[in-house]
């Protein structure tokens, strides 16, 4: 039953099978080191610093590929620009190999505007580096609180919190200068609307305290002030005096309240008129 086993073509045409099966196996081994390029290396050039356009030429001519990575934003360097190389420079690798690189982004980023209010200035400082802003022009205002930042403004307007501005912007910032040693007269805001006593309380260089309105008020920058504290004046009509930064807190209602005039009163006991000695 099994004589064919012992025939020579049949044993022919196994070791023609396995010899074609070796071939195919030989053939395929030395077509995977020509595609793969096996042995085959090359040097990385250095991109890092490069323009993109630049790096992505010299990799060709190295027959290398160009994949862009990541990128970051610094307003400080040219749009473009390779700021990392993934393999680096001079690394011996395969060739046809794929170099990642991370550039600077041709258009700066949106951040939001943070809150600055109340920070000091080494921390406003910090903060807006953390987003990639920078402080512009400082100035200083009267203010118990000295190198406290009192408002931020952008492009020379009052900027809110939360408002889209570039990386790279530049913020105005205006500081708290500390209680004055001057000395300057209390103003007199009875009978001024609420709108009018603010402006003068910012022209001298002091600060509104908590506003307190009667419940009636509903147009709170018309109302007037019915009392101020520290008031203007002393009982007996002295004048009195305040330091530039200190806080004056005024109460007002709807009605316009009805100021009393100061007037001279007479010198106790006046020598008679024509007194001759």
């Amino acid at each position: 039953m099994f004589k064919f086993l012992h025939t020579k073509p049949f044993w022919l045409h196994i070791l023609l099978a396995l010899g074609i099966v070796f071939l195919i196996l030989f053939l395929f081994v030395l077509s995977l080191n020509w595609i793969t390029k096996h042995g085959e290396s090359n040097t990385v050039p250095a991109v890092t610093g490069k323009s993109l356009r630049d790096a992505q030429s010299i990799l060709d001519k190295k027959s290398f590929d160009l994949i862009i990575q990541d990128s970051v934003y610094y307003d400080s360097l040219p749009p473009g620009q390779i700021l990392k190389q993934i393999p680096e420079a001079d690394e011996v690798v395969k060739i046809n190999r794929t170099v990642y690189v991370t550039i600077n982004r041709y258009v700066a980023p949106d951040v939001e505007m943070p809150n600055l209010k109340g920070y000091s200035y080494k921390n406003a400082e910090l903060t807006l580096k953390n987003l990639g802003l920078k402080i512009g022009d400082t100035t200083f205002r009267p203010d118990f609180a000295k190198n406290t930042v009192l408002e931020a403004s952008f492009h020379g307007n009052p900027i809110s919190v939360g408002t889209k501005i570039k990386m790279g912007s530049t913020i105005d910032l205006v500081l708290g200068l500390g209680v004055s040693d001057e000395l300057i007269p209390v103003p007199e805001l009875v009978g001024r609307t609420f709108s009018e006593a603010k402006a003068l309380l910012d022209a001298q260089g002091l600060i509104l305290g908590a506003p307190v309105f009667k419940p009636e008020v509903t147009d709170k920058e018309n109302a007037f002030v019915y009392e101020q504290r520290p008031s203007p004046k002393t009982e007996d009509g002295k004048r009195l005096s305040i330091r530039p930064g200190q806080m004056v807190d005024l109460f007002l209602q709807v009605e316009k309240p009805v100021t009393d005039s100061l007037t001279a009163k007479p010198p106790v006991n006046p020598p008679p008129a024509n007194q001759k000695q």
